[in-house]
């Protein structure tokens, strides 16, 4: 690297001091210390982190051992996967804000489905998915076979099959099956594939008990949780299932279970969700405290912003890029 530029963490450590950027600096180097000092980083992804290329800092983040596991929405599961196989078929709109719906109606009949700035091209990525992961879901529905949600894309990521078009090293779905990550998916069929997989039930071309469920997600992530042997810090990026699901494996051990295991040793939200309106994903470290997930020693940070510019710095800070 050119001596002149300046890393991001120093850049970080160098003009970020007060309010949420001083927010970030203190989370970023308490976090860094943690990992440093033994622990490992679950991470949860809310919102469309994926299709904003999150995969650019979280891929080489996984690859750097750093990672122990990963909870997410269906949507950030399968949009890294369409990123990857139809990346030169996307589209950036511009001005987005001032389209008209007569202007929404026209990229729908382009197939384009729009993220805020950004069109996901319907054949490229989701139905070459679909042509990809079916055969799959048919062989096990014959075979009386079930997995979990992310086990299939695994599958068709490892396989070799699918014609990339993109960057392998930025996709983190593909760091997370080459790593065998584990990976936690809850409400899995609030995702556009998770819909492709209804269709196919009500179809009768494969029998819904293919895709093992919620609950069994909550068992294996127990299973996982109580076989942890070091610290576990609890990286929130939005709000949502994707956080409320995992955290919750806390409770459920000590209290529900009369187990003994400890909290999340560490937390950090990145939320612009306001706590004045009872929603979950707005809920402070503190009140997390009431429900047995976090300790009142627990060292806790909240950042309320964008968590697509935060989350890749805090992610550059730890890799020292």
């Amino acid at each position: 690297m050119d001596d002149d530029v300046m890393k991001i963490r120093d850049f970080i450590e160098h003009q970020f001091h007060h309010f949420n950027a001083g927010e970030v600096k203190k989370s970023a180097r308490s976090l860094l210390e943690f990992l440093e000092s033994g622990g490992k980083l679950f991470i949860t992804l809310a919102g469309a982190m994926s299709t904003a290329r999150l995969g650019k800092t979280l891929a080489p983040l996984i690859d750097s051992g750093y990672v122990a596991g990963i909870s997410c929405t269906g949507a950030n599961l399968e949009e890294d996967v369409f990123l990857l196989t139809a990346n030169s078929h996307y589209e950036t709109i511009e001005d987005w804000r001032s389209l008209s719906a007569k202007d929404d109606a026209e990229l729908l009949d382009r197939k384009l489905n729009r993220v805020t700035d950004v069109c996901i091209p319907e054949n490229e990525a989701i139905r070459n998915i679909e042509s990809a992961i079916l055969p799959i879901w048919e062989s096990y529905s014959q075979s009386n076979k079930s997995a979990l949600p992310h086990e299939f894309f695994y599958k068709i990521l490892l396989s070799g099959d699918l014609a990339v078009d993109g960057s392998e090293d930025e996709s983190w779905t593909m760091a997370a099956a080459k790593n065998n990550l584990p990976l936690f998916v809850p409400g899995w069929e609030d995702s556009t594939i998770g819909n492709i997989f209804a269709s196919h039930v009500i179809d009768s071309r494969v029998n819904p008990s293919v895709i093992k469920s919620g609950i069994h997600y909550m068992t294996e992530l127990a299973e996982w949780y109580e076989s942890q042997t070091t610290p576990l810090a609890f990286f929130q990026i939005g709000g949502g299932i994707a956080g409320d699901f995992p955290i919750c494996v806390v409770p459920m051990l000590n209290q529900d279970l009369q187990r003994d295991v400890p909290l999340w040793s560490w937390f950090c939200q990145i939320s612009e969700s306001s706590t004045s309106y009872g929603g979950y994903s707005g809920a402070p470290p503190n009140e997390k405290i009431t429900w047995g997930k976090l300790s009142e020693t627990t060292p806790k940070y909240v950042i309320e912003s964008d968590a697509s510019i935060v989350a890749p710095l805090i992610f550059a800070y730890l890799l020292d890029l």
